[in-house]
């Protein structure tokens, strides 16, 4: 008898942030973010210097935790939802531990796109929502094995989910993505009147 099974499954870990640890005030995160915006200057020049929409902290602020209480709350969160992804991953840590590299605050205006990317000398990294307007754009993951597929035929429309070769996803605020740092993904354009804010980080190993 025939058989056909899958092999080398690509894990993406979605929940509310409310499910582990401390909750977060959504309110307070999203005004908090804004706050830190309007007075990082430094991040301000790098986003006009670089080309970037919108605004992130990501080149000019790297203690978000230290700083204020309410990140301080959110990385005890995540660190949960991290170690609930991990022990699924069935990670063998060698008595380290995945810890916290970086996170940073991104501002999404209308228009405003982030392009295709991985998040290199990480292990798993995330996005937690704050706010995602209802026609905000998702985040759009790739097949990891696009590059090695040459010749092959495009899906058809309606494949199932795990043959395609995009997907979207549109999480709700509040929730949290996580995924192996090496899965490229990217945020279409932003096709909402409102900003899509949304805090970014990297986990590594040891």
């Amino acid at each position: 008898m025939s058989q056909i099974e899958s092999l080398f499954a690509t894990r993406l870990y979605r929940a509310a942030l409310s499910e582990q640890g401390k909750p977060i005030d959504t309110p307070e995160l999203e005004a908090t973010c804004l706050s830190i915006a309007d007075d990082d200057e430094a991040g301000q020049v790098w986003c006009e210097e670089n080309d970037f929409p919108g605004y992130t902290s990501y080149a000019s602020l790297d203690d978000l935790a230290w700083r204020f209480p309410i990140f301080k709350d959110l990385v005890e969160t995540l660190d949960k939802h991290v170690a609930a992804f991990a022990d699924d991953l069935e990670f063998n840590l060698d008595g380290k531990e995945l810890k916290l590299d970086s996170i940073w605050i991104n501002i999404l205006p209308t228009g405003g796109i982030h392009t295709s990317h991985i998040h290199p000398h990480s292990v798993i990294s995330g996005t937690t929502y704050v706010s995602r307007p209802k026609d905000a754009s998702a985040i759009k993951f790739e097949d990891p094995r696009s590059q090695m597929m040459m010749a092959s035929p495009i899906r058809k429309a309606d494949a199932r989910k795990e043959l395609r070769s995009f997907i979207y996803v549109e999480p709700d605020a509040g929730d949290v993505l996580l995924w192996e740092s090496w899965l490229r993904h990217e945020v279409p354009m932003n096709m909402s009147d409102e900003e899509r804010i949304s805090v970014s980080f990297n986990y590594a190993w040891g």
